[in-house]
């Protein structure tokens, strides 16, 4: 099943319309799981930061051991392209991915310029700027860069996700709250994460255990050039408890705010609203 609809896919050279097939049964993406991705927004004629997430999934294709075969620049021209052909006001998830082709020795490690690239572009809506969400906590916790590719938005990593989300859903909460192996917040199943305290932002220190994502680091941006107070900072799951708004941060909504964590409840959320204004702001200078 599809994330959205009206979905169009380059794929070896040109555009298709519709979810089409892409991948081989013998591919190595497939049946090894070299795979990666990176997800950027078009909502209301912007498209915010979209070079940034071009460059990243270069990034975590050679993370993956995967080589690259598309320039940032040439996928933004990629994907503008495709995104002209939407209707004015369409909101549209844009999501560039490599996977390998082809394993050596034994299959499990990719082969070297083995790979294949495709850009899907899917009408999804964005959240309305009302709608909260909650969390809970969850078993479940992010991997180490020993042991997992925590530096690459990679697929292999969301199976772990899932889990987290399904326990989540099974509670009766939106999302679940994700800590590291040394029990410190790390971020949600779904996006990075930020508290208030009395006035101040804070978010979890990025320390390789969970991609710091670019609209995390967009509104922290965004906060210091408006004189807001923000702190990058180890945070424990009572100062989740104890903070006076909690919001989301990540690509598909860009600002989400929290409304309980378990059996805490969050009242007004000023801060939150402003940060999303703000990031509004910004927004309105990368047009389509």
């Amino acid at each position: 099943m599809a994330f959205g609809t009206n979905i169009r896919t380059w794929f070896e050279g040109a555009w298709h319309e519709g979810d089409i097939a892409v991948m081989r049964a013998a591919d190595h993406g497939l049946w090894q799981g070299s795979s990666v991705f990176d997800g950027a927004r078009l909502f209301e004629g912007l498209i915010p930061d979209l070079d940034l997430h071009c460059a990243r999934v270069n990034r975590s294709a050679e993370a993956l051991m995967i080589t690259p075969t598309i320039s940032a620049k040439d996928m933004v021209e990629i994907a503008r392209e495709g995104l002209r052909k939407y209707a004015p006001g369409a909101a549209v998830y844009v999501r560039p991915m490599y996977w390998a082709i082809d394993g050596s020795e034994l299959g499990i490690s990719p082969l070297a310029n083995s790979t294949r690239f495709a850009l899907c572009l899917e009408e999804v809506a964005m959240p309305a700027a009302d709608k909260a969400t909650t969390l809970t906590t969850t078993q479940f916790r992010r991997p180490v860069l020993a042991d997992n590719v925590c530096n690459a938005k990679a697929g292999c990593l969301y199976p772990n996700n899932a889990r987290m989300l399904v326990e989540a859903k099974r509670k009766g909460f939106g999302n679940a709250l994700v800590c590291d192996a040394m029990g410190n917040v790390a971020e949600t199943a779904s996006a990075n994460l930020f508290i208030v305290k009395d006035g101040v932002a804070m978010t979890p220190i990025a320390n390789g255990t969970f991609l710091s994502g670019i609209t995390r680091a967009r509104h922290i941006a965004n906060m210091r050039a408006a004189g807001m107070e923000v702190r990058e900072c180890v945070l424990s799951v009572e100062d989740v408890r104890q903070a006076d708004e909690v919001f989301l941060s990540g690509n598909f909504a860009k600002v989400t705010p929290v409304s309980a964590f378990d059996d805490v409840t969050y009242g007004d959320h000023p801060v939150t609203d402003r940060i999303r204004s703000l990031y509004w702001d910004f927004a309105a200078g990368q047009r389509l």
